[in-house]
């Protein structure tokens, strides 16, 4: 009998330190932003320092929409044009189109380089995904934006946020 309860004692010890401990890894977060005239869906994006996401986007709009993620808006000629602080500056991305691997410069206009990162779809194009690990530096407050048009796209406003949290 007494070897009974010891055994059911241990058994819920067993079960509450195992509650108790801490969570493994957590998977990948999987986010799905959709661009559109003028605006992206969900305009606020919050991630998590050190965890990979998975960000896929698509462009359900009838123009060619860009993401571009930053701080401090950078203007040439007076119009909107991109950010001065890149947030994929130093993080490596990984690119999937159709569950296959491509090269992320297939996404960015050749012109546009200089911008830093950015990824460009045209209309009706299939979506992409991005893959990256959050860098723990990159906490806090981003801007997400589209700069198509001359800065039109963000006049008009298709600007969201973009919240890194430690």
């Amino acid at each position: 009998m007494a070897v009974r309860w010891w055994s059911a004692v241990a058994l819920i010890l067993g079960l509450l330190l195992a509650a108790c401990a801490p969570a493994g890894p957590a998977g990948p977060q999987r986010i799905t932003l959709k661009m559109e005239e003028y605006r992206f869906d969900p305009a606020t994006i919050t991630v998590k320092a050190g965890q990979e996401v998975r960000l896929t986007l698509v462009n359900q709009g009838k123009e060619t929409h860009e993401l571009m993620i930053g701080r401090e808006l950078k203007t040439e000629n007076g119009r909107p044009a991109g950010f001065h602080q890149n947030f994929f500056e130093g993080i490596t991305v990984k690119a999937e189109r159709g569950g296959k691997a491509i090269d992320v410069r297939e996404l960015m206009e050749e012109e546009e380089e200089e911008h830093g990162f950015m990824v460009v779809l045209e209309p009706g194009s299939e979506p992409v995904t991005l893959i990256f690990t959050v860098p723990a530096d990159k906490a806090g407050e981003w801007q997400m934006g589209c700069f198509e048009n001359d800065g039109a796209h963000w006049d008009l406003g298709m600007q969201g946020k973009w919240i890194v949290q430690p």
